[in-house]
């Protein structure tokens, strides 16, 4: 890893289970994307976000899109009026991988703005 935010990291190709992150390295990011949760499974990355209304929803989806889009690195997601929830995970590595804390943090950052 690299001594930069993970907000300001980029994805990287990560393709096999070399990539897969174990958990102790999923213990010591956890704390890194605070409010981000991992999937009952334990192969994911989850957090609901709120807002007022479907149109700043929607404004959020069409962001974490874009981000997604540029990354190379795509959530599931799930909306609804006034949330989002998102899902991160690596199915190339069959569970979570850095790419997932990367753009974690670079959702919440999207936020922050």
């Amino acid at each position: 890893m690299t001594a930069l935010p993970l907000s300001a990291q980029h994805c990287l190709p990560r393709k096999g289970k070399e990539h897969a992150l174990d958990e102790a390295a999923i213990g010591a990011l956890m704390p890194l994307v605070p409010g981000w949760k991992l999937s009952a499974q334990g192969d994911a990355l989850v957090k609901d976000f709120r807002f007022e209304n479907f149109h700043h929803t929607l404004g959020f989806i069409n962001a974490v899109g874009y981000m997604a889009n540029h990354e190379d690195h795509h959530p599931d997601i799930e909306a609804g009026y006034g949330h989002c929830k998102l899902r991160w995970s690596t199915h190339d590595v069959g569970g979570l991988s850095l790419n997932d804390f990367i753009c974690a943090a670079r959702v919440d950052a999207l936020l922050e703005r």
